[in-house]
């Protein structure tokens, strides 16, 4: 058999080989998928912040603060009146141990018709006498927590009677 005939032969052999089924050298694998839906997260507002009454100096203008605990404190030409007194409070729900990101919202002042404070909130997860800064995310340990909302009221000297008013909201969005 000539050498050309023998690569011939081999070629054909080899053709053959590769349309016989089984004869295939092609592989595969097979992956499973899967996902996990968490519990959505929830807010609910438990308790409204409540600055209480107080009297505005004529002479000196001052500040009223109601901590995260509800604490209030006055200085300047303030002057407390027995009143009620309390923090916010937002109870956040959701997937045991998942972060989550929290934003406040609302006036940067209280008004009351035309007359108008400058409002600044504090905000933390404890409910201690925090009385600045805010907090921006937080741990659902056993699936809540609790966010609480004081703030800082800039009270103008001689500023108008009246019942101020706005609203603070509190949006969270897991991580």
């Amino acid at each position: 058999m000539s050498k050309q005939s023998r690569i011939t032969l081999v070629a054909a052999l080899a053709a053959v080989g590769l349309a016989l089924p089984g004869a295939s050298m092609a592989a595969s694998a097979t992956a499973t998928s899967s996902s996990t839906v968490v519990t959505p997260i929830t807010i609910t507002k438990s308790a409204d912040l409540a600055f209480g009454k107080f009297a505005a100096g004529a002479a000196a203008a001052g500040t009223v603060t109601v901590s995260t605990s509800g604490a209030r404190t006055v200085d300047g030409g303030v002057v407390a009146m027995s009143s009620t007194t309390s923090a916010a409070r937002f109870d956040v729900g959701g997937e045991a141990g998942a972060t989550y990101s929290i934003t406040l919202s609302g006036p940067t002042e209280l008004s009351s018709g035309s007359d108008t404070m400058a409002f600044s909130p504090v905000s933390d997860l404890t409910g201690a006498n925090t009385i600045s800064g805010t907090v921006t995310s937080g741990t659902l340990t056993a699936g809540t927590q609790s966010i609480y909302v004081g703030g800082v009221l800039t009270v103008s000297a001689n500023q108008a009677a009246g019942t101020y008013s706005g609203s603070v909201t509190a949006s969270v969005d897991y991580n």
